[in-house]
């Protein structure tokens, strides 16, 4: 029998914030930016048919935890992704909430923005319980950054029996080696990586 990777569906956005997006930002991941088109088609595609759509949001602070060991700009006075934390971006000319979705994909109120402590978006989150509730089978995973967050959030989704697919153009990293290691591995043994274009073109045709 063919899995169907298809079935009831959900589009989960990873940490598309502003202190990994903005030019400046702290974590800045600049070809994050050039994801954003891609996402704003699939969030259109998505809404159309109903396909719900879910975000993560990164947050640090106040309490040091272990992975600052390997973020330093977690802690003061930096303090990246802390919430309600203001700063001043140059791309947009203006301070913003480092820890927030950015103005360009920005959730509508009916979406849940799910805030988790580590990489992982089911770690220590209510992720599993939204998705259940929605009785979503299938994910689609975008966001950054791809070896580090995205990876990690569809490894939980793979083990938590989550038909995954990771969308190639619609991920990004400041590594090009490990973001296409990641992809290349993902699509080996743990679910599906495929453009927007062609998951869209899947998902008319389903």
């Amino acid at each position: 029998m063919t899995v169907d990777r298809l079935a009831h569906a959900a589009l989960l956005i990873v940490d598309m914030q502003n202190d990994f997006v903005r030019v400046g930002a702290p974590l800045e991941v600049p070809q994050a930016r050039e994801t954003i088109t891609v996402h704003r088609e699939l969030i259109a595609f998505c809404r159309e048919r109903d396909i719900p759509v879910l975000y993560t949001k990164f947050v640090a602070g106040p309490g040091r935890t272990l992975i600052w060991e390997w973020s330093p700009v977690l802690a003061p006075p930096i303090c990246c992704c802390w919430k309600e934390h203001l700063r001043y971006y140059d791309d947009v000319g203006k301070e913003l909430d480092g820890s927030d979705i950015i103005s360009e994909i920005y959730p509508e109120p009916a979406d849940p923005i799910v805030e988790k402590f580590g990489y992982g978006s089911f770690h220590n989150t209510n992720l599993d319980d939204l998705l259940r509730a929605r009785h979503v089978e299938s994910l689609f995973v975008t966001g950054t950054v791809t070896q580090i967050c995205v990876e990690e959030t569809a490894r939980e989704a793979f083990k938590r029996g989550y038909k995954t697919t990771i969308v190639s153009d619609a991920v990004s990293s400041y590594l090009p080696d490990l973001h296409a290691a990641v992809l290349k591995n993902f699509g080996l043994k743990f679910g599906w990586v495929s453009t927007a274009k062609e998951l869209m073109a899947l998902v008319r045709g389903h």
